[in-house]
């Protein structure tokens, strides 16, 4: 029987992602909205990893599987490091992405692309109901367009552009985005945990 691995978020978008990178490992994926009342889960870390480790132990704990916990968010330099933890609700209590896209534009208004630099964390915590197994991070670094571009994608995206590429996530669609971005680097090193994870299980 394989092993069932909960994603802890309710992001439908984020689900997909991870769903797809962590694709061809031998569990079976669920969604946190497959479970009833699942518990409120305050993400009142100071890091990426804090709110991470929270989600997948909080979750861990309800539904006594495996779980995986993760937190992610957008770092612009010229704002010293915001919206980062604050990213999904940035804009506040009537946040949208289109909002919080908005708010970032506002902010860095009258900047040249070379003061525009910005980069994705993701950090991604493995947890089982007897306790944390691993968190991990990735990074992914570009720079903050002028204008939103691009329908792929969620949160960010059709802001973030690729040096590389010269397009954003959201016009490079999730393809090209599944291979280089925060959550596919640090989904990777997780893979590495579950693997583990996986052949204790089966030899044991």
């Amino acid at each position: 029987m394989k092993i069932e691995l909960v994603i802890a978020t309710k992001n439908k978008k984020k689900l997909g992602e991870i769903k797809h990178i962590l694709k061809g490992l031998d569990l079976k994926i669920i969604a946190l909205a497959d479970f009833k009342e699942t518990p409120r889960i305050i993400e009142n870390g100071s890091t990426f990893k804090e709110n991470a480790v929270k989600k997948a132990l909080k979750t861990a704990r309800f539904t006594k599987k495996l779980c995986l916990g993760e937190d992610s968010g957008l770092c612009v330099d010229a704002l010293k490091g915001a919206p980062g933890i604050y990213s999904s609700r940035f804009s506040g209590k009537d946040k949208s992405d289109p909002k919080n896209n908005l708010k970032v534009l506002k902010l860095l208004e009258g900047l040249p692309l070379n003061k525009r630099k910005a980069h994705y964390t993701c950090a991604v915590a493995v947890a089982d109901q007897r306790g944390l197994i691993g968190v991990v991070e990735g990074k992914c670094f570009g720079v903050i367009g002028f204008e939103q571009k691009g329908s792929h994608g969620f949160g960010y995206d059709p802001l973030f552009i690729i040096p590389g590429h010269k397009k954003t996530f959201a016009q490079l669609g999730l393809k090209i985005k599944h291979r280089i971005s925060h959550r596919f680097r640090a989904l990777e090193k997780a893979r590495r945990l579950l693997q583990k994870y996986i052949e204790q299980y089966q030899s044991g």
